[in-house]
Parts: C-alpha cells; structure tokens; sequence
C-alpha cells in the first residue's frame, strides 16, 4: 500500500495516447475527478486531466483551494485524486520527475534535497488530499459515473515524527491514522479505511 499510494502521487503525466478514442471527454473527466474531493469542494475545484492527444492539461480552471486529478486512462483499473492548492508545487515536480525518467526513490530523495533547500516550496499547514479509486468495470469513461468507490484520505504535515503528532508508525487497527515518512518533507498521516467487504474475497 505505500509502494502504490507514493507512486500514486509522483505518476499523473508521461501519457502517450494509444488512441483518441480511449480517452473520455473533458466533461465526463471533470465529472469523475472531483468525487475525490469533499461534495462542497467539487463545483469551484481546478481539474487537470487529458486532451485528445494523451496530453496532461488544465480542464477546469477552479476558485477554490482544491486541485483534481482526472483518471489516467491508460492505468489499469480506476483512480483520482483532489488536494490542496498549496501541495501544487510538490504534486507537479513529482510528475515532472516521473516524466523524467526517474523512479519513486529517486523522486522522493530529489525533492527532500529540493525542499530543504528552498528550491521546492512545501506547505506551512496540514493539507489534504484524497483518493478515490474503483474498479475498471464500475466505471463508464463516456458519462463519468463511478458505482462503488473506495476512498483513502492523506495529510501532509511537512517534517512532522511520530513524537511531534503522537501517532504510531503503522496502523494498529481498522483505519488508524498512522504518520509515513516522518521527519522528512513528504510527512503524511495515512487513513486507510477497510475496503468494501466484496473488496476482501
């Protein structure tokens, strides 16, 4: 699991289009990104998602603090994403690394060096960021509808440790909040709620 949610966050550009047709319409895009984020975040949120040419862009521009991440549509299964405004600089170098070339540990220790020096410009509060994932055959790319969703919720606190927060290194039951990466720049608490029973057979 955090092999895949790190990856998760650092893997949003570097599409190459197979065909135009694969990729759903900015609106539907639009409709599917913003179930990650909280329902009175949704309408004002700035969505980034994919033209018809596999290109990352800007489909939304929003007036409120949140930033959603369309589904990649040549991942296998479904998955979005929603954030604060102010994890921006972090998510887009993360994606500029990945298009890069460079894997998840090489990205991680780039932007630990980048973000003590200044170079790379982290949050001074708590932020957000929420996932949202399903199944390939509970989601329909023409009208972006989702059926049976699992949502998993972060919270970025820069440099903070297990002392600073009071929170155990991994969960110690059904969704704990548990502090990853302590004491360095990606610090998050981790709420990982039990998947659909279905989920579990």
């Amino acid at each position: 699991m955090k092999i895949y949610l790190f990856t998760l966050l650092v893997s949003v550009t570097g599409f190459a289009a197979t065909a135009q047709s694969t990729i759903p319409a900015a609106d539907a895009q639009i409709k599917s990104a913003v179930l990650a984020a909280p329902a009175d975040k949704r309408s004002d949120a700035t969505v980034y998602g994919y033209n018809q040419k596999g290109e990352f862009v800007q489909l939304r521009k929003g007036t409120n603090e949140m930033v959603c991440l369309a589904d990649d549509p040549k991942q296998k299964g479904f998955s979005v994403s929603c954030y604060h405004k102010d994890l921006d600089p972090f998510m887009a170098r993360g994606r500029e690394l990945r298009k890069a070339g460079k894997d998840t540990h090489q990205i991680f220790e780039t932007r630990e060096a980048e973000a003590k020096s200044g170079k790379l410009k982290m949050p001074n509060q708590a932020t957000s960021l929420f996932v949202f994932t399903a199944s390939d055959e509970n989601y329909n790319p023409t009208t972006g509808e989702v059926k049976d969703g699992y949502m998993r919720y972060v919270v970025y606190i820069p440099y903070a440790t297990a002392e600073s927060t009071g929170l155990p290194l991994k969960p110690e039951g059904p969704a704990m909040p548990w502090i990853m990466h302590p004491g360095t720049h990606g610090a998050h608490i981790m709420i990982t709620p039990p998947p659909p029973a279905k989920d579990k057979q």
